[in-house]
């Protein structure tokens, strides 16, 4: 834990009790602040309770006797409206942070904070911040994960000189912390996203681009420019600190950029280093090709050399729920992607295998499948569970051949009978739902661990320990 002191004797109200807000809580009382816990839901304050922290209604507290708001990130700042906690806030002219506020303050006062390393983006930025961690720790480096990902920032180590702290972070985090200043900062791409709670697209490409505006002289901004916001962004970029470009498909003159999964590090037009990601099956896709991209290119802002990236990069065994490779049954290769909610994220699993047996369902987003067509000649057949098992049926018409399984179960059977006919040299059973999973299973994690469970319940099947596609 890190204990932070910056309201030392002093009255801070904590609104959302989740994972980061019990961490702020405990972190501010433990720097010696008087803290008043609340959350809308009776199980958050039961939580807070457990741990001895004051409960208290903030609906009818005194407000003047605050000196800060620490909001959870999941609570709307400002879109659609201002949650009730924030109008009060600031009718009593209580300022209004976050846990990675508190984090950058109280690193602020240290003589020895150590490295910060950030990554945001729309999409990718998970598995490169698990990257960049595995990266700097395969080369002996003492690093913290957290943020977004894993643990609640205040929940890691407390700051020492060796250490380096590799931070995932929502828009809804950057939002609330002002004082956002890391050594190191990636924003992978921006496409429209929590609009509900930002606005508009360029709000939110605004907030996203608050990682860099602390950038000092030695620090480095790495950006990709695949996009439109983000490449605007890297346009308008000028300060004391290094800019690397980051773009899949075509070169850039600073940076890193990716084409057949090969890495090709640069400087002024002259390439550096050239890395080929071919047999890494945590890396497939030209989605993990950018991401791998800027790890790369923080992990080189933190003193790694190209030739220990390389090593690191080959024993990268991906996370959880995301292309996640589970077993082998022959020649049969079976995919957890559960984390795939939505058509966009199906896509990238997609667009990584060939010869597909595709488990699809549950509870769909508006528009299912649209956007998936270009997509369909590389699907053998789908297998069609939950609740959008018709409206599916119907969008893939005639195009794909699919059958109606209903449950998990039913589908890893079919589709294992079918791929273990296949004349491919590598068929691929994948669980790329495309939709939310809360008809069936509470949350994707569950889903993707019953399809693990299933399949590791195959006679013959082999699990891929430390690999994922």
């Amino acid at each position: 834990m890190i204990p932070v002191t910056i309201f030392a004797g002093r009255n801070v109200a904590v609104l959302g009790l989740g994972l980061s807000g019990l961490a702020a809580c405990r972190a501010l009382a433990a720097g010696g602040a008087n803290v008043f816990a609340w959350d809308d839901k009776a199980k958050g304050r039961d939580a807070a309770a457990a741990e001895g922290f004051a409960v208290t209604d903030l609906a009818s507290a005194d407000w003047s006797r605050f000196v800060a708001l620490v909001l959870a990130p999941g609570i709307p700042l400002t879109h659609p409206e201002p949650h009730w906690s924030v109008a009060k806030a600031r009718q009593a002219g209580v300022e209004v942070i976050g846990d990675i506020e508190l984090f950058f303050r109280e690193r602020a006062r240290q003589a020895a904070p150590g490295k910060v390393v950030v990554i945001t983006g729309t999409n990718g930025k998970s598995t490169t911040t698990a990257l960049t961690a595995h990266l700097l720790a395969a080369s002996r480096k003492r690093v913290a994960l957290g943020g977004n990902i894993g643990k609640a920032v205040l929940d890691l180590e407390p700051f020492a000189a060796d250490l380096t702290y590799v931070i995932e972070l929502s828009s809804f985090q950057i939002d609330l912390s002002p004082s956002l200043k890391p050594d190191a900062a990636a924003l992978l791409n921006i496409t429209p996203d929590h609009l509900d709670r930002h606005g508009t697209l360029e709000d939110y490409a605004r907030i996203k681009s608050r990682v860099f505006a602390k950038l000092g002289q030695g620090a480095t901004a790495v950006i990709g420019i695949d996009d439109e916001p983000s490449r605007a962004i890297a346009d308008a970029l000028s300060g004391r600190f290094a800019v690397k470009r980051i773009a899949v498909g075509r070169a850039v003159e600073t940076g890193v950029w990716a084409k057949d999964g090969v890495l090709h590090e640069m400087e002024g037009g002259a390439e550096l280093a050239r890395i080929d990601l071919a047999g890494i099956g945590s890396l497939r896709g030209a989605h993990n090709w950018q991401n791998a991209a800027v790890a790369y290119a923080l992990a080189r802002s933190q003193g790694l050399s190209a030739a220990a990236i390389a090593q690191g990069l080959k024993s990268f065994a991906g996370l959880s729920h995301r292309m996640e490779q589970v077993a082998r049954r022959g020649k049969v290769l079976f995919v957890n992607d559960s984390k795939a909610t939505n058509a966009d994220a199906a896509g990238k699993a997609l667009a990584s295998f060939t010869d597909i047996y595709w488990i699809i369902g549950g509870r769909p987003k508006e528009g299912g499948l649209a956007g998936l067509e270009p997509f369909f000649p590389k699907i053998a057949r789908a297998y069609l569970i939950g609740e959008a098992a018709d409206a599916f049926a119907l969008q893939l018409g005639g195009a794909v051949a699919h059958t109606h399984c209903g449950t998990l179960d039913q589908a890893v059977a079919a589709a294992t009978a079918d791929a273990s006919r296949s004349g491919a040299k590598e068929p691929v059973v994948l669980l790329s739902p495309a939709c939310a999973s809360y008809d069936q299973f509470a949350n994707f994690e569950k889903r993707g661990e019953a399809f693990r469970d299933v399949v590791m319940g195959l006679d013959g099947a082999e699990s891929v320990k430390g690999r994922a596609a």
